[in-house]
């Protein structure tokens, strides 16, 4: 399978070749967040829990949307990223107007005015991380598909078809696999 050219940097989508059997990222798209020497901390995009936001802080109990799996480290622990920018102190630039955190009573307060909307606003349980130098070495034997990152990827209409789209999105025969079968023996 043909590399792509994407440097590895925070703020770029890795996405699981089709064949990556891990049940934790079978086709997962992933945002990176942070990616330094030490280390890298990413966000599984399309997996989604069965477990509301009601149930996990009932202050934002009015968010409607699905949370997601954002990996399989500390699922104890609730990220977030949206689209506000410096409205939200303490967020995190990931990549063109895509923010990763910040002060969630900043957030709470938008929900007070108006309910963000599935492109503004998306919730996460735990995280996908890598130690120092793993995540290299897991794109060097071909674990991920690096590609830059869009709001379109990070907050789209449509997550449980995510991978499918960022496949065609990468196009030539990354796009042909894009409906490989999740076992291709019964095909």
């Amino acid at each position: 399978m043909a590399r792509t050219e994407t440097e590895l940097e925070s703020g770029i989508i890795l996405v699981a070749p089709p064949v990556l059997v891990d049940p934790n990222f079978r086709k997962s798209v992933v945002l990176l967040c942070e990616h330094t020497s030490a280390g890298s901390f990413g966000l599984i995009l399309n997996h989604r829990v069965t477990v509301g936001m009601s149930e996990l802080l009932a202050e934002l109990s009015s968010y409607t949307e699905p949370v997601r799996i954002g990996g399989p480290v500390q699922l104890d622990t609730l990220h977030f990223l949206h689209r506000f920018g410096g409205e939200v102190d303490g967020a995190i630039e990931i990549r063109d107007g895509i923010f990763w955190g910040g002060d969630i009573d900043e957030l709470q307060q938008r929900f007070e005015s108006r309910m963000p909307s599935h492109d503004e606003l998306r919730f996460f349980l735990g995280y996908a991380g890598w130690g120092e130098g793993q995540l290299e070495s897991e794109l060097e034997a071909g674990g991920w598909i690096p590609m830059p990152a869009s709001a379109d990827l990070v907050f789209p209409a449509d997550p449980e078809n995510l991978w499918r789209d960022a496949m065609i999105h990468l196009g030539g025969e990354f796009a042909l696999l894009a409906n490989y079968p999740d076992d291709p023996r019964v095909n």
